[in-house]
């Protein structure tokens, strides 16, 4: 499907240049010479390289639509990571380098979705709010006070992130799987 340059927004993938590429960031531009343009900046799906490129309102590129499948995690292999279908019990397997740092998040039977661009799985997303125990952190200073800073902790998997003073050791909490933030803690 053709997309103006102006109506590309992040998140978007788009075939530009042999290749299918990510829309990290986007800037509309409007000099004070010259035409408005619309600054991008792309990331690479199969390659893993970034370019940045203008697009002018009356350039086009080709926008790419994605079949996005419900799957479960299975495990974690040397192979890569193992996802089963909900519907049809087939298995997929995915690389490390296409989850990224998000893959210490997965638990088993953690209910993803899988985007597939003719037959191949490119992304995977996790639901926005994953449930995680902290194991350990730092104990908060005595007198500082709640709308200080955060402090490091280190929750399942190794997996670092700030959460706030009152969090300790044994916590329950729920991370922004998108951000890798911390969000609340459950009680």
């Amino acid at each position: 499907m053709k997309i103006l340059g102006n109506e590309i927004k992040p998140g978007i993938i788009i075939d530009y240049k042999n290749d299918l590429w990510e829309v990290v960031k986007t800037q509309h531009v409007k000099p004070g010479k010259g035409g408005a343009f619309n600054q991008v900046e792309l990331k690479s799906i199969n390659k893993d390289t970034k370019l940045n490129e203008r697009f002018r309102s009356s350039d086009s590129v080709e926008r790419v639509i994605l079949e996005e499948k419900k799957f479960n995690f299975l495990f974690k292999d040397n192979d890569g990571y193992h996802f089963m279908d909900k519907a049809t019990y087939e298995q997929t397997k995915i690389n490390e380098k296409k989850i990224g740092e998000k893959a210490k998040l997965l638990k088993e039977n953690l209910e993803v979705t899988i985007n597939f661009f003719e037959d191949n799985p490119l992304a995977v997303e996790l639901p926005i709010s994953i449930e995680c125990n902290v194991v350990s952190t730092d104990v908060a200073l005595k007198g500082q006070t709640a709308s200080s800073s955060y402090k490091p902790a280190i929750i399942d998997n190794d997996l670092k992130i700030l959460v706030p003073p009152f969090i300790e050791s044994g916590d329950k909490i729920i991370v922004d799987s998108r951000s890798l933030e911390y969000v609340k803690k459950i009680k």
